[in-house]
């Protein structure tokens, strides 16, 4: 790294994938234990799947909400 600006903005960028991987994780464990009832086969049925798709929208759109609420806050 040449310089501290170029520091900082990989230190960001390594904290933004950190917290994209946390999140998918946490995604995966709510959304698996609420709609996923039974030992899967080779496919999820369509209200799987549609649970699934369901459940991680609304987490991803409550953590922007969240996010944007602590940001309007500072």
């Amino acid at each position: 790294m040449e310089n501290s600006a170029e520091m900082q903005r990989f230190l960001e960028q390594e904290k933004q994938k950190a917290m994209v991987s946390e999140m998918v994780g946490k995604i995966t464990n709510v959304c698996w234990d609420k709609c996923i009832t039974s030992t899967p086969g080779s496919k999820f049925s369509s209200s799987e799947s549609t649970c699934l798709t369901n459940c991680a929208q609304r987490y991803v759109d409550m953590s922007v909400l969240i996010m944007k609420r602590f940001q309007s806050m500072q």
